[in-house]
């Protein structure tokens, strides 16, 4: 595998009390040539001394002025990289040891592939969890896979750099659900390599996760949905155009009568010119 070289990320804000556990993890890699990019988004506590611990040239750190949230963040690491595989790694997430390694022998037994992401381990409050079948992962063209709701974790991916020049980086206006957003423009052309392996340990529960902040996040989710079907309908099968409309009907409809329950009407009439254009698209 010494022909191959990834770039890791691992954007972070006030995650101090598990950066170390994260970055313990990429220094336990099996596969040793990477780099590792750490983009402090402007934290306020000890990020700083955690990775001023660590003594390896392969590490660089970079503290933003001002915090900007995880799209971002993400965005400034792989502008900095310098080689051709991008592996992100949330700053509250582990790898287990051979993460990279068995990505990249796929890759290399699949050279066609572009994007390859593994199975995982979930920790809620300090306990193992099963995930929900709804959450099962999947290799090939996963793009129907994508539409209900996030179907890979950005921990899990390892992708290759030019994706990001051709379809773009995280969309820096969603608060939450940039990564659905992203892989819904990468699937709509491309396959997902999977190795159906446990290499990546999920921790969640944590107070400080985008998903417990906010709700309503499928109104994030419809939006890029709508994007897919006005920009990249060309990419997609009649059968996956159906599937995409069929979501966005559903969505909306349960985004509308929430709306209307909590009287929250800020975006009411967005979600629902939404429903009107399905007709069009």
């Amino acid at each position: 595998m010494s022909d191959f070289y990834v770039s890791v990320i691992i954007p972070t804000y006030n995650r101090a009390y598990c950066l170390k556990r994260a970055i313990d993890s990429v220094l336990a890699q099996s596969f040793i040539n990477w780099e590792l990019i750490i983009i402090d988004d402007a934290s306020t506590d000890n990020t700083h001394d955690v990775v001023k611990a660590y003594n390896d040239l392969r590490i660089k750190y970079i503290k933003l002025k001002q915090n900007k949230g995880v799209s971002h963040a993400r965005n400034q690491g792989i502008k900095l990289s310098q080689f051709k595989w991008i592996a992100l790694l949330d700053s509250d997430d582990v790898w287990l040891p051979q993460k990279l390694e068995k990505q990249l022998l796929l890759i290399k037994n699949q050279p066609e592939l572009k994007f390859v992401h593994c199975n995982e381990i979930w920790i809620r409050n300090e306990k193992r969890i099963n995930p929900h079948k709804k959450h099962q992962k999947y290799g090939g063209r996963i793009y129907f896979h994508c539409l209900p709701l996030c179907c890979v974790s950005p921990s899990a991916s390892l992708i290759f750099h030019e994706l990001f020049d051709q379809e773009g980086v995280f969309n820096e206006n969603y608060p939450v659900c940039e990564d659905y957003d992203l892989w819904l423009r990468f699937f709509c052309k491309y396959e997902a390599g999977f190795v159906n392996e446990l290499l990546l340990t999920k921790y969640g529960g944590n107070k400080d996760q985008l998903s417990i902040k906010y709700i309503a996040m499928d109104y994030w989710r419809v939006k890029s949905l709508v994007f897919i079907l006005k920009n990249n309908k060309e990419y997609l099968t009649s059968e996956e155009v159906k599937a995409t409309k069929t979501e966005i009907n559903k969505k909306c409809k349960i985004l509308l009568k929430g709306y209307e329950k909590h009287q929250n009407y800020v975006h009411y009439d967005e979600i629902l010119s939404y429903l009107k254009i399905l007709d069009e698209a």
